[in-house]
């Protein structure tokens, strides 16, 4: 056959099986209501694999790998669709609802008081300062204590690192934003310019420790590993490590912390060279108990648990595939509670304003065994 009798064949059962996948899920949503009357999973397993033998052993052995694919995925899509329709009503979906009418303003307000991690100087003060024109801080030693102020309501906001381009995730504050069940309102990226710092008239002896936060060391880990003489010690925040740098009466001490806290704190600037990367970013978040979605909101964060089985990562990427939308960050961690088994963080571009965005995230809460909206929010 020509080119052009072989796509019109092909046309004709491209019709046919669209036709056919249209009636297919219609079942499916006929099965949907069935199984909400009696009170019946969604899911199941044993169905799935009698379909799947049934079919491949039609299909015979050279397209058997073939159909076993394609329905895996129609069923993906056929529990998605019957999640829709036996999920009329959603707690999330109310949530957001009620997030995207009650958040007053058009931004995150010019006044607040708000919990940050370390001390005046630190980065976090910084991030804080460029979500809040005029904040009123708070500080804390550590991150807990950003979740417990907040939790306790001695303020409204906290800021956290989340995450650094040259170091990876903060993995602690994911931790505590599952344990206290917070939100993600707001976000940040600020550069991190990491510079070596002692006190005045301190050059002529050597330097025998360097201070900072680990995050930072791990920064400038080719910078100390040329100098395996120099004793590191990690402190609660680079801040903090420039007020030790300052105070603590020794001239053999130095910091690694920005140019904000030499001006701070009266030290002089050393080497200003010292990180592993020029385009050294960290993002901050900025987190609140109660969910705010703010009308420039464009992107999504969720935290996921998957069922340990095959194809189960990649079912909730092909449906953001589908729906065209843009994932910006996959990242999984370990569950200690569970061998081998992983948690998933993503974040997506997109907006909970948009009706199909959010039946697209209660199609993957009824996919996951655990689905947690970290929040909507703006980063800047």
């Amino acid at each position: 056959m020509e080119l052009n009798e072989i796509r019109k064949n092909i046309d004709g059962i491209d019709d046919e099986l669209v036709r056919l996948f249209v009636r297919r899920m219609d079942m499916s949503g006929a099965v949907a209501e069935a199984k909400r009357q009696t009170d019946r999973p969604i899911r199941d397993h044993a169905r799935e694999r009698e379909i799947l033998n049934r079919l491949t052993a039609q299909a015979g052995d050279a397209y058997a790998p073939y159909v076993r694919a394609l329905y895996s995925h129609i069923f993906d899509l056929s529990r998605s669709y019957q999640s829709a329709v036996w999920r009329r009503e959603s707690p999330l979906a109310e949530k957001i609802a009620r997030a995207l009418a009650g958040t007053p303003g058009k931004r995150l307000p010019e006044h607040a008081l708000v919990a940050c991690q370390g001390t005046e100087g630190a980065y976090a003060q910084q991030a804080c300062e460029k979500l809040f024109p005029y904040p009123s801080i708070l500080y804390f030693d550590r991150f807990e204590g950003v979740f417990s102020a907040v939790e306790k309501g001695m303020c409204r906001y906290g800021i956290l690192p989340v995450e650094n381009s040259t170091a990876g995730s903060v993995t602690q504050v994911y931790d505590l934003m599952e344990k206290y069940h917070f939100y993600i309102v707001g976000a940040q990226k600020l550069r991190i310019d990491h510079r070596l710092l002692r006190k005045n008239g301190a050059s002529d002896v050597p330097i025998r420790e360097i201070v900072s936060h680990e995050q930072a060391l791990r920064q400038c880990s080719r910078f100390l590993a040329a100098h395996p003489e120099i004793k590191v010690t990690p402190m609660e925040n680079t801040a903090k490590a420039a007020e030790y740098a300052a105070r603590c009466g020794r001239d053999d001490v130095a910091a690694i912390a920005s140019r904000a806290c030499a001006e701070l704190y009266g030290l002089d600037i050393v080497n200003d060279d010292i990180s592993d990367s020029q385009n050294n970013y960290t993002r901050f978040i900025c987190i609140s108990r109660e969910l705010e979605i703010y009308p420039q909101a464009n992107k999504i964060s969720l935290m996921l648990n998957l069922a340990h089985e095959p194809g189960a990562l990649n079912a909730v990427v092909s449906r953001l595939a589908i729906a065209g939308v843009n994932l910006l960050k996959l990242e999984s961690r370990p569950m200690p509670e569970r061998e081998f088994e992983f948690r998933f963080f993503f974040d997506m571009a997109a907006s909970a304003a948009d009706p199909d965005i959010v039946r697209l995230l209660l199609e993957l809460e009824a996919h996951c065994e655990r689905f947690v909206f970290l929040g909507c929010y703006d980063e800047k």
